[in-house]
């Protein structure tokens, strides 16, 4: 199945409504207690709290991140930008914005990237 720059559009948009969805969700759960932990009688219980803070903090940052890059790949989409990689200037395989429709980057610069991060 081959799919256009329109339908990845559009796929972009459905994932920025599912990720701010998520993002409101989260932020009105109070999956971030900002009270912190209080003193009990029971360090494991206070050891348990703040584990679960830092889960819920990273998950609301990758969240955040995500949404951003979302945002970001809609707006290449309006500067007519959307499918040219930001590092070498060349077309993006389809298949690539199929399986990542947010990513900035060809396969090629992808990997090196990845590989001079130690990823």
């Amino acid at each position: 199945m081959t799919t256009t720059k329109s339908k990845l559009y559009s796929e972009l948009l459905d994932l920025h409504v599912t990720f701010r969805q998520k993002l409101e969700e989260m932020e009105s759960a109070a999956v971030l207690d900002v009270s912190g932990t209080g003193y009990t009688n029971h360090q494991a219980d206070d050891a348990t709290m703040v584990y679960d803070q830092t889960v819920n903090a990273s998950t609301v940052r990758s969240v955040k991140q995500r949404l951003r890059q979302i945002e970001e790949a809609l707006a290449r989409y309006e500067a007519g930008t959307y499918g040219i990689c930001e590092n070498c200037g060349r077309e993006i395989d389809i298949a690539r914005l199929e399986a990542i429709p947010y990513t900035s980057l060809c396969l090629r610069c992808a990997e090196t990237r990845d590989y001079r991060a130690g990823i």
